[in-house]
């Protein structure tokens, strides 16, 4: 595509920050409606109980308030649907379970919804929660994943006979075998990869409408598209048509606002009893205690090794905590992240058990990265282990290891398709920019002031941008303005700007004079949403060419006002123009033809991604630890990243620095803690610690792009690289710090200040005892 003045590869400043600096964004909660009642949500104080509600009536009877549901007021709703159950080794197919919209006799974690209540006030609301009497048998929990697959565990679901969801294999068990047998060396590695809460800045929220005939939700979701066929198809059991699903601005989704959530069907079915709207949002402790969390997988792993250090074959075993219930795409995050288990390296088999089980939490669902974080933190932890085992450098051993680019394409042994990508010329630029051969010199200089150094990498790949098609559809307006209508979801990645740098490559207006339409399940036909990177490489493309298509209907009608033939015609400045003349019309002025029918004026294109894109890179780490005190302090972080074609580089590097400090803080701060009584020991921000601007260093970030050869663009995506690179880039310095100072080999995340000194007390015990 030709440079132009704001299309592709221009670094220009977003066009909603205005609003948003100006406080005139529209968030669910700036949202209001003539007679708006407001929703709240009694939740279990028990992580398993069998309960019964034995009064609801004086809570009926107080001021203000209309409606109070429980399960049995809801028997006409479906409920909340699992879209990725797996299938056994043995090929028999997982079993579902109920996710009611309220909880049936029993509830299953701390936060389980119970009843819900409508009242003109919240506060009317609260109270009148508070009275309802219920009689609560508390009953053992089920807490930590290992612990849940136990004999004589207490059960989840006991009609089960036990808490595992599913056991389902990936790979060729002989062939990884056969490679173990002839290995010069094992090495094996256990990681946990910590339970995360999303901690978006916006809460979830929504407001219900019913006029009689349908149902208007408005509401911060990834896709309204896909929360109207659930709520239609799995729930409401009416037509599509029947709901209308809006969302405006929404402050961060990452994964978690995706999914279909109790509180939803709540609002509506309240509005369509009481004839008026129902508004619910959550406080913070509300989304600790009612949103999906992620990660939590605890995974041992084993290569084979030849007497060089080349991977023969991996073997791995995924245990991951689904929680209480099976989320929307619950079972499938492991399983996705099992797929990207090999890496960015030549691994010729692999075999991987994933094993999903139920405990007494929260459920989990996809964040951030969606099991390509897990895959990431897995394979790269492991490849310092093998330097360390085998004595060579963690850039040797990985170099060893790489896909080659004359490899391409390269099918990993899961059956993904590597098109593009030159991993080690990543590394080892990166290498430079980060002076990793002085080092050692900055390491003396720790060493003299009783610090430990450390530095680490991480090599990672990732898959994105496949499954659903997207839909664009580009409209030259009367008053020469240009309308996009796409059905992702804008949740605070530039969305607006980046589609409109788009249009302008092809019909070079400027951005102000480009509206992007998302959110609305009326104006927009079809969408896939926003999750796994995808709308830029997907609904992108599908701009780009609806875009092109457009270009060139301007060009014919225009050719007969120029007298000229298309080929003499270009579209410069917001109009079209006979090459090398001043003779042109503005686009208002060809929209205004009367031969410029709406028909003429609409381009509109599907794009379908055959394969996933692949983006890949390199993250280097240098920290600094302070033995007395066991904190971390991060001093250098340095990215060189592969994208493809880069849209725009300010957006590019904002969202590669965000997703980095989500990855710097589930490595050393964030945890989410049960109790062994189920209770969430981490309920509030005054208990789970977020990065702050102090734990995040300044970073060095360049690419380094080699083209996607599978999509039209050339686009890899880049919305959860970030957060994949970063976490094992992290550890991987702070264990080699920790190894240089004190000879520790091990720690797991977070790796906060605590764990870290107490790990170094214990190392030093050990090292007086011999």
């Amino acid at each position: 595509m030709p440079p132009t003045k704001f299309g592709v590869g221009q670094p220009m400043r977003r066009k909603e920050d205005k609003a948003f600096i100006t406080g005139t964004g529209r968030y669910v909660d700036d949202e209001t409606r003539d007679g708006v009642l407001r929703g709240y949500v009694l939740r279990s104080p028990h992580a398993h109980a069998r309960f019964a509600i034995t009064d609801a009536a004086a809570a009926r009877a107080m001021p203000g308030v209309h409606l109070v549901l429980t399960a049995k007021d809801l028997k006409t709703l479906g409920d909340l649907p699992c879209l990725a159950l797996m299938k056994n080794a043995d090929g028999k197919p997982q079993k579902p379970q109920r996710y009611p919209v309220l909880a049936i006799d029993t509830v299953r974690h701390v936060g389980d919804a119970v009843a819900f209540v409508v009242a003109e006030t919240l506060a009317q609301a609260r109270d009148a929660a508070e009275a309802i009497l219920i009689d609560y048998e508390a009953q053992e929990p089920a807490i930590g994943s290992v612990k849940a697959l136990e004999d004589g565990a207490p059960l989840v679901w006991p009609e089960n006979g036990s808490n595992l969801a599913f056991d389902s294999r990936i790979g060729n068990v002989k062939k990884v075998g056969k490679a173990f047998e002839k290995a010069a060396r094992v090495v094996s590695l256990d990681v946990v990869n910590n339970r995360l809460v999303a901690n978006y800045m916006e809460t979830r929220g929504c407001i219900a409408e019913w006029d009689g005939q349908r149902f208007t939700l408005t509401v911060g979701t990834q896709g309204v598209h896909g929360i109207r066929d659930n709520l239609a198809e799995n729930i409401f059991k009416m037509p599509a048509e029947a709901f209308h699903v809006k969302t405006g601005d929404v402050g961060g989704g990452f994964g978690t606002k995706a999914f279909m959530y109790r509180e939803y069907p709540l609002c509506l079915e309240a509005a369509r009893r009481l004839g008026r709207p129902v508004k619910w949002f959550a406080d913070r402790t509300e989304h600790f205690l009612g949103d999906t969390q992620g990660r939590d997988n605890i995974t041992r792993i084993e290569a084979a090794l030849d007497r060089r250090a080349k991977i023969l074959a991996v073997r791995i075993d995924i245990i991951g905590d689904l929680g209480a219930y099976l989320s929307q795409f619950g079972p499938f995050i492991p399983w996705l992240g099992a797929l990207m288990a090999t890496g960015s390296y030549a691994i010729g088999a692999m075999d991987v058990r994933v094993r999903g089980v139920f405990t007494n939490t929260l459920p989990v669902d996809a964040y951030r990265g969606a099991g390509r974080p897990e895959a990431a933190y897995l394979i790269e932890r492991l490849m310092d282990a093998i330097a360390f085992e085998t004595g060579l450098t963690v850039d040797a051993v990985r170099a060893r290891n790489f896909v080659r680019p004359e490899q391409m394409p390269f099918k990993a042994p899961t059956g993904r398709t590597y098109d593009s990508g030159e991993f080690e010329g990543h590394m080892r630029r990166a290498m430079d920019v980060a002076e990793w051969a002085a080092f050692k010199d900055r390491w003396k200089a720790s060493k003299k002031a009783g610090k430990f150094r450390g530095i680490g990498m991480s090599t990672y790949i990732e898959a994105c941008a496949d499954g659903e098609s997207e839909t664009a559809t580009v409209i030259l307006e009367k008053d020469g303005t240009v309308t996009v209508l796409i059905g992702t979801q804008t949740n605070g990645q530039g969305h607006l700007t980046a589609y409109a740098q788009f249009v302008a490559q092809h019909l070079d207006l400027p951005l102000e004079r480009i509206n992007v339409v998302q959110g609305d399940s009326d104006r927009i036909k079809t969408g896939g949403g926003t999750g796994g990177s995808r709308s830029i490489p997907v609904g992108g493309a599908s701009v780009a060419r609806a875009s092109e298509t457009l270009a060139e209907r301007l060009k014919l009608l225009a050719s007969e006002e120029l007298e000229a033939g298309i080929a003499d015609l270009e579209i410069l400045d917001g109009r079209v123009r006979v090459v090398g003349t001043d003779k042109a019309i503005d686009l208002a002025a060809l929209a205004a033809l009367p031969k410029a029918t709406p028909e003429l004026r609409t381009s509109e294109h599907n794009y379908q991604p055959s394969e996933a894109t692949y983006p890949n890179g390199t993250h280097i780490c240098e920290v600094e630890v302070d033995p007395e005190t066991g904190v971390t302090a991060i001093l250098r972080y340095t990215i060189v990243d592969d994208f493809g074609v880069v849209v725009n580089p300010l957006l590019l590097e904002g969202q590669v620095q965000g997703g980095v400090v989500q990855g710097i803080g589930q490595a050393l701060l964030e945890r989410t803690v049960y109790g062994e009584d189920g209770q969430l020991l981490t309920a509030t921000l005054t208990d789970y610690a977020l990065p702050r601007a102090d734990d995040v260093p300044s970073f060095h970030f360049e690419t380094r792009n080699v083209p996607c050869k599978g999509n039209p663009v050339g686009i890899k995506g880049a919305g959860e690289a970030g957060t994949i690179g970063a976490a094992p880039a992290v550890m991987n310095a702070l264990i080699d710090a920790l190894r240089r100072g004190c000879g520790i080999t091990r720690i797991d995340m977070p790796a906060t200040p605590e764990v870290v000194w107490r790990a170094i007390q214990d190392a030093a015990v050990k090292q007086a005892a011999e």
